[in-house]
């Protein structure tokens, strides 16, 4: 299990002048701060940076900064990446609606010290929900590189990323302390009841945008989910533990010939109180060719299930593993259609849309999940 990075006392939820939501608003008297309360900055102090844009994310903007000290500071970090309130209106928007900058703030303030995945140091997090303005400021990972979701990943990678997934998954599996963060514990009637009824219109807005491009077997999966979606959003079966949620390769960044740790992950907006088991289903359904994946996700979901045994978690048999990774085959091809419709759109996000709706839904086919949603 890998050791996890992160500390509730290293990320205080006001630790430095608050008001920095934006790049630009960025001062190297500010980070000076920042490093300071993060314990990396004994003496000296950030007197200038140079920036410059990372990252293909959606729903915030990311940015590396070089600095330069006054004063040689071996312990301090020569670039981190802050990442900062998307300037496009449509991501802010769902920020707001689904409290993606406050969740990923509080997983870094409360959560990252308690599991075993290897997440990106942070020195400075601070947020308001009510605007979804957010700021984190992050250790570089470089020279590791993120994975691409719409090129795929070869099988090492994917066993890589499973084992990194066993240690987030099983240090918290059935903990009934995770119920009490009502920004993680995000599910409940109301908001079953509101997917219920706004992803049959995200559907049919995917349908429009994707129809000419897209194969009919793939949208007929979503035809034959939306009938039952109240039911699969419904009975999501414990144990549940902390669910990334957007566990892609997007989201991993893999160690590389120059150095950085094997794998690390980023982007925790979308983290949940849920089942882990559906991580499982969307890495794989995505992150692997077609061909890859039947070949060997039998074997990639047994290691992981032998890594969460390892890790602690008793009583959930292989068999209860296997149905739960069919039942959430479901969950990337719905991730597809919500996220294509709630977030500035590009080509880049066309393409990895596309793409995710295509392998999930042969993943669907390929595992009769549809047989589970007519057992509901």
């Amino acid at each position: 299990m890998t050791e996890g990075v992160g500390s509730a006392d290293e990320v205080s939820e006001t630790p430095v002048a608050a008001g920095v939501w934006r790049p630009e608003q960025v001062t190297a008297a500010w980070l000076t701060e920042v490093l300071r309360h993060g314990g990396v900055l004994d003496a000296g102090g950030v007197v200038d940076f140079d920036s410059e844009t990372v990252g293909t994310g959606q729903m915030a903007d990311s940015v590396r900064f070089h600095l330069h000290y006054d004063v040689e500071a071996p312990e301090a970090p020569a670039t981190v990446v802050g990442k900062f309130t998307a300037a496009d209106v449509t991501s802010r928007s769902t920020g707001i609606a689904m409290r993606t900058s406050e969740v990923e703030v509080r997983f870094y303030q409360e959560v990252a010290q308690t599991v075993g995945v290897r997440t990106p140091h942070c020195y400075h997090g601070d947020v308001d929900p009510a605007t979804a303005e957010f700021v984190l400021i992050l250790e570089d990972l470089a020279p590791a590189c993120p994975g691409d979701q719409v090129a795929g990943c070869g099988i090492d990678q994917a066993a890589l990323a499973l084992t990194e997934l066993a240690a987030l998954h099983a240090p918290r599996w059935g903990d009934p302390a995770l119920e009490r963060l009502e920004w993680l514990n995000r599910r409940s009637e109301e908001s079953n009841v509101a997917g219920t009824m706004l992803f049959p219109v995200l559907f049919d807005g995917f349908a429009a945008r994707y129809g000419e491009v897209l194969e009919d077997a793939v949208l007929d999966v979503g035809r034959r989910l939306m009938p039952h979606i109240g039911g699969y959003l419904h009975r999501q079966p414990e144990p549940w533990t902390v669910q990334h949620a957007d566990y892609r390769l997007d989201n991993l960044m893999f160690g590389t010939k120059d150095g950085g740790a094997p794998l690390s992950v980023v982007d925790w907006q979308t983290v949940v109180l849920g089942p882990g088991v559906a991580d499982v289903s969307y890495f794989l359904g995505a992150g692997l060719s077609e061909d890859d994946r039947r070949d060997h996700e039998e074997r990639l979901v047994r290691e992981y299930h032998t890594a969460l045994e390892a890790g602690g978690v008793s009583g959930y048999s292989f068999d209860a593993c296997f149905t739960d990774y069919r039942r959430y085959a479901f969950a990337g091809y719905l991730m597809a259609i919500g996220a294509s419709m709630m977030v500035e759109r590009t080509d880049r996000g066309d393409a990895m849309f596309l793409a995710m709706a295509r392998r999930h839904a042969a993943q669907i086919i390929d595992l009769r999940s549809h047989e589970l949603l007519d057992a509901d």
